[in-house]
């Protein structure tokens, strides 16, 4: 799997499945994936909106069917590696970071913050726990380096599981400007290039998003701290029913023009 672009470009005009923030639910995606399989044709996309880790309790199952269904696709006659697309969520981004975490300026804080918000069901999916992450920062920056190490070995010994964080992208859009698929938000104010953390952090007034931006059509997320279901605007799209927290896992697929024409639940 190829190291991609910041920003992914889908083919168009055509049909894109977005699927839904998975939080680690292994057995709701392969359930969800049973189902697409037999509406998704080879000339659609495929999107999944970031959050395939954290939270759940088979963080390491559900990539492993993401990387197994993602082989049956490209099986298929005329099957594109470039019409399925992979974002970073907030979840993917606290794991990158967490790897790093020995050069940060308070590493037990930031570990706090991170574990408070889902990052320990990816940390022991790799052979790791908060107790010995929370050791190791006591003990510096020699003994972080140690543990984020074994946590990196533990994530190359699973086969794929490296190249899917590494070919992850931070949003995608469509090749003729119709789409623009993100994690959680962004802000209006800012272009593509200068949105940074907002992907992940910013969505804050996604739902009042009144004009389109940068010239889509649609926007579409797959993270919203309300889990709403399916919510589609004048130029806006939540695919969201709470998978990780209790709720069902959603997809959704739109036509070449940008309307909602097919969901699945799972």
């Amino acid at each position: 799997m190829p190291e991609t672009e910041v920003i992914a470009t889908l083919p168009a005009p055509r049909r894109t499945w977005a699927v839904a923030s998975v939080h680690g639910e292994a057995a709701r995606l392969r359930a969800l994936h049973a189902k697409l399989s037999e509406r998704i044709r080879a000339d659609e996309n495929l999107v999944y909106l970031g959050n395939i880790l954290g939270h759940g309790d088979a963080v390491g199952d559900a990539v492993e069917e993401l990387l197994s269904f993602r082989r049956a696709l490209l099986a298929r006659p005329g099957g594109e590696f470039r019409s399925i697309v992979y974002l970073r969520g907030s979840q993917e981004e606290m794991w990158q970071k967490l790897l790093q975490i020995q050069f940060a300026t308070d590493p037990r804080e930031v570990l706090q913050w991170m574990l408070d918000r889902g990052v320990g069901a990816t940390l022991e999916a790799y052979g790791g726990s908060a107790e010995e992450g929370v050791v190791a920062a006591t003990k510096g920056p020699v003994a972080l380096t140690e543990w984020t190490g074994n946590l990196r070995d533990a994530m190359r010994a699973r086969d794929g599981h490296n190249a899917l964080m590494s070919a992850i992208c931070h949003a995608a859009r469509t090749e003729d400007g119709t789409f623009l698929f993100v994690h959680a938000g962004l802000d209006t104010e800012r272009s593509l290039a200068q949105q940074t953390d907002n992907f992940w952090w910013g969505a804050g007034g996604f739902e009042e998003i009144t004009a389109p931006y940068g010239g889509f059509s649609k926007l579409v997320r797959g993270f919203d701290r309300r889990h709403p279901g399916i919510e589609v605007a004048a130029f806006t799209a939540t695919v969201d029913g709470g998978c990780g927290f209790g709720g069902p896992l959603l997809a959704a697929c739109f036509d070449g023009d940008g309307e909602l024409v097919d969901t699945l639940e799972a």
